[in-house]
């Protein structure tokens, strides 16, 4: 508590005026627009991009998962991913897909 008090304004002297209020809220508006820009801003991008990754899946592409786990996409669901990795078979959840190291090169039509 009394560090609180120690960071405080310092009482005004006899004839000195004390300043605006605008004068202590400015530094902290500023304070927030930087922690806009610079943490919350870049983690909603960040999110919307891995939305978008999730939805543009399909079978045939090679992942990587946020595991680690490397391997090719069996079939997509909707919540989770079936992936082939060496000679194991393994069902995962959409969410747990880090990149596509490769897309799926053949068309849809055949």
């Amino acid at each position: 508590m009394m560090v609180l008090l120690a960071l405080g304004q310092p009482a005004a002297q006899p004839g000195q005026s004390q300043p605006p209020i605008y004068m202590t809220l400015v530094p902290m508006v500023l304070l927030v627009v930087v922690f806009y820009f610079a943490l919350i801003r870049p983690q909603q991008q960040k999110a919307k991009a891995h939305g978008e990754l999730l939805k543009t899946v399909r079978p045939g592409d090679k992942i990587v998962t946020t595991g680690g786990v490397i391997g090719v996409i069996i079939t997509v669901k909707e919540k989770t991913i079936t992936i082939r990795s060496a000679d194991s078979k393994f069902e995962i959840t959409k969410s747990a897909l880090g990149e596509i190291t490769e897309r799926n090169t053949e068309s849809k039509e055949s």
